[in-house]
């Protein structure tokens, strides 16, 4: 894979893909790589715990613009880091809260909100 800085999609379109993405789905995972092949163990992380409890959720990928979807994704979040989860419009964390809330038993419960 070779690094693309230039940005496949534009600062605005990447806000409504994110602002859509949020709204339309029950559980939303921003993340760098796909469900099928993510491209960072953090990201992996979170569709395996994600996985666990859920079988039907979306995923997108931030790589094809990084940058822009680290502001959109602040926007919402307060967070700028990927991945993250949203859950009902909600944000809910990234790997390590997803791991928090399951060690403590909680994740499917925040899940399945």
């Amino acid at each position: 894979m070779t690094f693309q800085p230039e940005a496949d999609l534009s600062a605005d379109e990447v806000q409504t893909a994110v602002d859509d993405a949020i709204e339309s789905n029950d559980v939303v995972l921003f993340m760098k790589g796909n469900r099928l092949m993510p491209q960072c163990g953090y990201s992996q992380r979170a569709v395996n715990l994600i996985s666990q409890y859920v079988e039907e959720f979306e995923t997108v990928d931030a790589l094809p613009a990084l940058g822009e979807y680290r502001a959109a994704l602040e926007e919402h979040s307060g967070w700028e880091t990927i991945p993250q989860t949203f859950v009902d419009g909600e944000f809910v964390g990234g790997s390590d809260i997803l791991a928090e809330l399951d060690e403590r038993g909680e994740l499917e419960e925040t899940l399945n909100a």
